[in-house]
């Protein structure tokens, strides 16, 4: 069965989700701003799972934590797995079953729109 997507910017949210209509878009808006904010790289490793490399300050573990938290919420077939790389940046890598592959993919896009305006992390043409 294919599910329906909501429709504009929240293409990767799935209609099965519990979180409540209004709050979606205030939901997008705290992805977009994290990302937009904090994110310096992203890969793609497979159809089912990204890793997102975001700045390691103490703000942005405590607004991942809080954020990874909220969406297992409301969809509870995420998997979020923080750490730290190296040089100390946060890791956030996400997973999702097969069948979510679709809302995995825009969530990246999501993401790609993000570094493409700030002009780090990923570029057309390079690997994600």
């Amino acid at each position: 069965m294919v599910e329906e997507r909501i429709d504009a910017g929240l293409a990767w949210a799935p209609v099965g989700c519990t979180l409540p209509t209004a709050e979606r878009p205030l939901r997008v808006a705290e992805f977009d701003a994290l990302f937009a904010a904090a994110l310096r790289d992203l890969r793609r490793s497979g159809p089912t799972e990204l890793r997102l490399t975001l700045d390691g300050t103490d703000e942005v573990a405590a607004w991942v934590a809080d954020l990874v938290e909220r969406e297992s919420g409301c969809c509870s077939f995420f998997t979020f797995t923080v750490g730290r790389d190296p040089g100390d940046r946060l890791l956030l890598d996400i997973e999702v079953p097969p069948a979510h592959a679709d809302v995995l993919d825009g969530l990246h896009a999501m993401a790609i729109r993000a570094t493409s305006s700030t002009g780090v992390g990923w570029a057309p043409g390079t690997p994600a």
